[in-house]
């Protein structure tokens, strides 16, 4: 019995449908390859380490690791692949493109030959670009490539566990509830579990 049959049945003994019952069907039926992102995106090693280096100019290591050492490039990676649309695929690869060409335009090499304060420089430009592109653009039109970046490596990072225990304070089982806890100045954020 397949369990497309079986939820039919246990519907029929409890006298009737189940609510919600069109979910538990669907996870039988394969989403169209469009929506699953599977463009035939495979990224290779360098493009991770590429990656790797674009976040860690984001989120440079300083008193706790930085976006290269939680792996913040694979974390990208896999996202894009597995989460991300056709569409969306392509502005994140073009995106990787545009980076390259914009170090060689402002500095005459690629972004990976360029020092951390040419890529600093480099993409504080492409942040204020992506700025002025978000308050400008149609709600159809693609979120900029150095946004999508941006934003996975501040997820990546966060939700990581070197990004969590060592960036956020972390405690596992945090005990009671207390509303109102104070404040210091330079106090890290917390993280939650």
């Amino acid at each position: 019995m397949n369990r497309r049959d079986a939820l039919t049945r246990v519907g029929l003994l409890l006298g009737g449908s189940i609510v919600g019952a069109e979910m538990f069907l669907s996870g039988c039926k394969n989403a169209p390859e469009a929506t699953l992102g599977a463009g035939g995106t495979n990224f290779t090693n360098d493009d991770i380490a590429y990656l790797n280096e674009v976040a860690e100019t984001i989120l440079p290591g300083t008193d706790s690791p930085g976006a290269k050492e939680a792996k913040v490039g694979e974390f990208m990676t896999r996202i894009v692949k597995d989460c991300y649309t056709q569409p969306e695929q392509k502005v994140f690869l073009d995106g990787m493109q545009k980076i390259n060409e914009a170090s060689k335009k402002k500095h005459d090499k690629a972004f990976m030959d360029s020092t951390p304060e040419e890529r600093h420089a480099l993409l504080v430009d492409l942040d204020k670009e992506a700025k002025a592109y978000t308050a400008t653009k149609k709600h159809d039109d693609p979120t900029h490539y150095f946004r999508m970046m941006k934003e996975m490596t501040l997820w990546g990072y966060f939700t990581s566990e070197l990004g969590a225990t060592k960036a956020l304070r972390y405690v596992q089982i945090p005990g009671k509830y207390q509303g109102c806890i104070d404040y210091k100045k330079g106090d890290k954020a917390w993280a939650t579990s």
